[in-house]
């Protein structure tokens, strides 16, 4: 993953709503949710909700589409996973890490 790609994924998750929508998508799984559930899950307006979900989806975080009069958003699990590579490559020079971490990829 590129540099700059990585920059606009955490630049997007630096924002507190945005934050906890991501993670929302990200435990929901492959399915996602309609924007409405996302809004009435978190307490987000539709108004915030729908910039954030722009945010996010320029940043590649997630994805949406459509289903009926509806919007699905998921989480796009391939940038998530891109990105954790990127910050976590060549961790402690290519020695083992103390205290030894285990990032798994999440693969729904």
């Amino acid at each position: 993953m590129k540099t700059k790609a990585v920059l606009a994924a955490l630049a997007a998750l630096a924002q507190e709503s945005r934050l906890n929508t991501f993670r929302l998508l990200v435990q929901t799984g492959p399915q996602g949710l309609a924007a409405s559930k996302i809004g009435e899950q978190l307490d987000i307006a539709p108004s915030s909700l729908s910039f954030h979900l722009k945010e996010l989806t320029n940043a590649g975080l997630i994805e949406p589409r459509q289903e009926g009069r509806f919007i699905i958003y998921s989480a796009n699990f391939d940038t998530m996973n891109g990105v954790l590579s990127f910050l976590t490559e060549n961790c402690c020079g290519g020695q083992s890490c103390a205290p030894s971490t285990n990032i798994n990829s999440c693969k729904p």
